[in-house]
């Protein structure tokens, strides 16, 4: 039996074997199918990172896929059943490393343009296409700088799908129309080492710390909104001491993050967080990372084609939620786009013998299809 377009693609781009931040060449073979589409493609290389630009068309609503094409390291290879980059169909599931995170997205955005494209030749508006290599790792030579370039020059992006394996139980019953925003910190509290036996004579940093902790731990911090669940504060590390039983260590390091939703900014957080610690005068300082703000996008013309096109394809009410973790959703959001992420099922993504059903790529590149045209076709 022939491999559908959607399939082949998918299997290409999956014997790449294209570790963070490594591309090779999955960008490249976009290109050789994109530019006879009409496609100006434009590789941005930002220090080791590879980045694609491919943009259809000259006026507006812009309309971008976004994704990337690096994956997470396959972990132990003896135990997949199959050789992670050596994409293979197994009783109807193609197993590789990247086939649900995001390779098999990337393939039907590729097949779904080809197929708008063919139908639609003369469509209103522009097609974009925006791929990283650094969305695994760091995330910052990625999309965050290809925006920077775009914003530079005035090239606003109105649309966006980022094909994110948003999926819960089956394709497409799940759009993520938000993410929280996540801020992390590493907190250093100073105390005073001594032995154990003579406790008057050091200060304990833990002792010091664990009442904020306490406090931190049991504080509310917003309740949240109706499309967002309330701010979380969770330690990730707690570090101290010399390994033995009898000295007071003379300081502690403790990581921690914040999943916060709209009703509140980084910096209301990093206010109330100095508040608690000074409260209870110890030495201490903070070193903050924010890793991306919160966004939403709660209603428009892109969710109304995304719901209204799974619904046609697959009979399904979606789910609007801004559950799970960071995208690079965040980077595109605060330009003023519309996003939302809709990919396949994410079960299996970063584990071992990393699959998706070939049926539901086959049923996402016709969503995408149809997001194309309920957008970009006229009425």
């Amino acid at each position: 039996m022939t491999d559908s377009r959607t399939l082949e693609l998918s299997k290409a781009l999956i014997n790449q074997p294209s570790v963070t931040p490594e591309d090779l060449n999955c960008q490249p073979m976009m290109i050789d199918i994109l530019e006879p589409l009409d496609f100006k493609c434009e590789t941005m290389q930002f220090e080791e990172v590879r980045n694609l630009w491919a943009r259809r068309g000259t006026q507006g609503p812009l309309v971008c896929f976004a994704g990337h094409t690096d994956v997470v390291p396959p972990g132990p290879v003896e135990e997949w059943d199959n050789p992670p980059f050596a994409a293979k169909v197994i009783d109807g599931m193609l197993h590789g490393r990247g086939a649900a995170d995001m390779k098999g997205g990337i393939a039907a955005f590729l097949a779904a343009t080809e197929r708008f494209v063919k139908n639609h030749p003369d469509h209103k508006g522009s097609i974009a296409y925006l791929i990283t290599s650094d969305e695994e790792g760091p995330s910052i030579n990625g999309t965050v700088k290809v925006i920077e370039a775009l914003e530079a020059r005035n090239e606003k992006i109105q649309m966006c799908v980022v094909g994110e394996p948003s999926s819960s139980k089956l394709c497409g019953d799940t759009i993520k129309n938000g993410r929280r925003g996540s801020l992390g910190a590493v907190l250093r509290v100073k105390g005073l080492q001594g032995h154990v036996a003579y406790p008057h004579l050091a200060e304990n940093p833990i002792h010091l710390a664990m009442p904020a902790l306490s406090e931190m731990v049991a504080e509310e911090w917003d309740q949240g909104n109706e499309f967002f669940p309330a701010t979380t504060f969770q330690i990730s590390n707690f570090n101290s001491g010399t390994g033995v039983t009898n000295v007071i260590p003379g300081t502690a390091e403790v990581v921690f993050n914040f999943r916060f939703s709209t009703e509140l900014t980084d910096a209301q957080l990093r206010r109330r967080t100095h508040a608690i610690m000074d409260k209870y005068g110890f030495d201490y300082e903070i070193d903050w990372k924010l890793n991306g703000h919160p966004f939403l996008t709660a209603e428009g013309s892109l969710v109304e084609a995304a719901v209204s096109a799974i619904k046609d394809v697959t009979g399904l009410d979606t789910e609007l939620s801004t559950s799970g973790g960071t995208s690079d959703g965040r980077f595109i959001a605060p330009t003023g786009a519309q996003v939302l992420e809709l990919g396949p099922i994410n079960a299996t993504i970063h584990q071992v013998n990393e699959h998706v059903s070939v049926d539901d790529l086959e049923q996402l590149t016709v969503i995408y299809e149809r997001i194309l045209e309920n957008l970009l076709v006229g009425q």
